[in-house]
Order: C-alpha cells, then structure tokens, then sequence
C-alpha cells in the first residue's frame, strides 16, 4: 500500500495492478550532510535498480536518489513482458537504418532477456520470472503476407521463431486471427519484486538509498554533483539519470514523447480459459493490445494507448478505457472470465524509431541517461545497466550509437 504522502507518483501512473513485492524492501535514509561517490543513480524505480546492481557488482561506490517509495512509480504500471522483439518490426527499422544495423538491434535486445535471465537466476531473486514464448498476431493492416516477409528477415538476421498459419494457430493457441509469429526467447516476471530484489542486492553490497528529491544537475564539470530539495549535495564522478518518463529539461530530444497506456487484470481464470505456454501475446497492428497471465492465473491485458500524458485526463479516462480492454479481451479470448481485480494506467516515454535513448546527455559529458522504452521497458532497462556500466568505465563500443540520446532523426 502507498505511503499517504506518497502522492507524486500519481503523475506516473493511475490505480493498482497485481503486483505484490516479495523481498523486504530496504529503507531509504535522509541525508544530514554532504556526500561523495563514484556515481549517483536519480532514480529508484527499474532501470536505476538495474543500474545499481550492475555497478556495485563492479566495485562502485553508488549512492541511488528517489523522490518516493523506490519501484511505485512508473515500474509498478509495468506489465513487465519481457520481449525481445521491438514495437518497430525488423522490417520497419530496416527501412530506417538499413538491415545490418536493423539486425544488430534486434539480436542485442534478444541477448538483453537472455542477460536478464542469467542475472535473475544467479541472484535467486524471487519475482515470479519465468521463460515465454511470444505470440505476435496478424492485425489492423498486418496480415499473413506482412508477418510471413518479417518472419523471412529475422530468418535473415538469424533470430528464433517461425510463421504459423490460422489453422495451425488456433490449434496450439485457440487464436481465431489470419497467422502469427511464435518465438522462444521471451519473459515474464513481477516488476516490482525484480526491482526490489535488486536494489536490496545493491544494497547489501554497499550502495547507499536516499530518499529525497533531485532539483539540479551538474554533469559539465570536472565531476558531477546533485542538488537535493533538502538542499545538501551528492557530488560524484558521474550521475545517471534513470527517473522513468520524467525527463528532466536537461535532457532534450526530438525522437520521445510521453504517452499513456491502460491495462487491467481478471480475477483468477480457471486453467481451461487460458492459452497454452502461457505465452505473451501481442499484436501486429500500431494501435495494438497485449496481454500475458500471472503465477496466480489471471490475465493482464492492456493497450488502448492515446497520445498525451495528462494524469488528470488518463484517470478520467479509465473507466471507458477498462470496458474497451475488456471487450477486445473477450472478442480474443471468448472463454475468459472478464471479471476485473485490478485496472490502472500510466505514462511511458517512446520515440519515433522504437529504440530507447541510452547514453552521455549531449553537453554534459558526466551525465547519463536512459529514457524512451516504448513497449520493451525492461529489457531495454537490463540493456541501458550494461551499457551505462561500459560508459563509466570509459569503454565505448560501437553499438551503443544505436541507442545515442543525440542520433540523427529518422526519416
């Protein structure tokens, strides 16, 4: 339950989903005085998590900032499918980029949930994540030619998964839909206990929680130093900023904008109401819905997505929104119970080219950043941990351009 003066993540998202941390969550301190380290993470929700574990696995000394109860942001408004496959198709990057770079894209994100897999399972973090399958349905004006020319390309670019046409798809899925993509290599998991486990890992390692507000960055000099509301300072060789779909002016692109989702989650389905895997399943279409179970056999469905992030006008929404998931549920999957436990919304920055925004903040050469996820949040969280982690350690790889805050504008 939400600290009553934890108000401000109102701003990130809207209601209550299914998750529930399983690990004692440590307790953030308030700082009395000036503080030092090697790098100040502003942040505590997933990504600054994962940042966190990987940097004091390395041997930092981490100080990690949140305005609020770390992961009850926008992690806590996560549906946490852990795709590898992107919101652009392969197909549609490639027109952007060209194929090799298209390709190389997908295959690190594909490494990314594999990365994650590994890092969950030596840390025996108890957050319910389990290996899947996706489901990527022919919809809107997507249909079996589309989805069999990007089957061919990710042949091309050696990624996993095969075409399967309506028979056979509503055979091994019950899926009444034209044809699909099906590929291993997927995740689930609770978001909040995943970033709960990490931070309590980093902790235990040395990190340093704070909880306080972050109103001033300095990442231009010859180090970096936070200003806190409480008004000490957390100087630091480098600051990370990982403060989920609030991005601070200090950090401009033209590629992200913030938009905002709705999902829902039933009441426990009975085993014969669910499709086999359980698989993620996602749909080819722009405006498309997706939908996964959990442990305790309910179904989270979500989509309905609009173009603006006023948290006034998101919550007005929901209700309607609510009653539109449910019947797009229904018309997919007839034998489900539609009876709601749990409906909210939230924020999530996206950019043009569906790839996030990783990196050094242009101008500001001790200062990092990760923002515009899209639908791949923590996968691209788990990737942004291994390459801020490269950059503070000033390797620099030439992928990573893939990902640039400063990329040139597509198209």
């Amino acid at each position: 339950m939400l600290d009553p003066q934890d108000t401000r993540h109102e701003d990130l998202r809207t209601g209550k989903g299914p998750w529930r941390p399983l690990l004692q969550r440590p307790a953030g301190a308030i700082l009395d005085s000036d503080a030092r380290c090697d790098v100040v993470i502003v942040g505590g929700g997933i990504t600054g998590a994962l940042v966190a574990e990987h940097l004091t696995a390395m041997g930092r000394d981490v100080v990690l900032i949140d305005r609020e109860r770390e992961g009850f942001g926008s992690t806590a408004a996560s549906t946490a499918m852990l795709q590898w496959e992107i919101d652009l198709r392969l197909s549609q990057l490639a027109a952007l980029y060209g194929f090799a770079a298209a390709a190389e894209t997908y295959r690190l994100s594909f490494q990314a949930v594999e990365g994650l897999r590994h890092l969950v399972g030596e840390l025996a973090l108890p957050c319910a994540f389990a290996p899947r399958q996706t489901v990527y349905l022919a919809a809107g004006e997507s249909g079996p030619r589309e989805l069999l020319d990007e089957m061919k390309m990710r042949d091309r670019a050696g990624l996993p998964g095969s075409f399967v046409e309506h028979a056979a798809l509503r055979e091994a899925f019950g899926f009444d839909r034209a044809a699909a993509i099906v590929s291993p290599g997927s995740a689930e998991a609770d978001p909040l206990s995943l970033c709960h486990g990490l931070i309590a890992t980093s902790v235990q390692r040395g990190a340093r929680l704070i909880r306080d507000e972050a109103v001033g960055f300095d990442g231009a000099g010859r180090s970096a130093a936070v200003t806190l509301a409480s008004g000490h300072v957390v100087e630091a060789d480098r600051i990370v900023l990982a403060t989920g779909y609030v991005m601070p002016d200090i950090v401009s692109d033209d590629l992200h904008r913030v938009a905002s989702s709705w999902a829902v989650a039933t009441v426990p389905q009975t085993p014969q109401a669910l499709w086999p895997g359980p698989a993620l399943v996602w749909e080819s279409s722009e405006d498309y819905c997706y939908c996964r179970t959990t442990a305790d056999g309910r179904i989270v469905f979500g989509g309905e997505d609009e173009s603006f992030d006023d948290p006034d006008r998101r919550e007005a929404l929901g209700p309607g929104k609510a009653k539109a998931l449910q019947a797009r549920l229904h018309a997919l999957i007839p034998q489900a119970n539609l009876d709601l436990d749990h409906a909210w919304s939230g924020a999530f920055g996206q950019t043009e080219d569906g790839l996030p925004l990783i990196g050094q903040v242009p101008g500001h050469p001790r200062l990092l950043a990760a923002y515009g996820y899209g639908g791949n949040g923590i996968t691209f969280s788990f990737m942004a941990s291994r390459l801020i982690g490269a950059l503070v350690s000033g390797r620099e790889k030439r992928w990573f351009r893939h990902f640039a805050i400063d990329r040139p504008r597509p198209g």
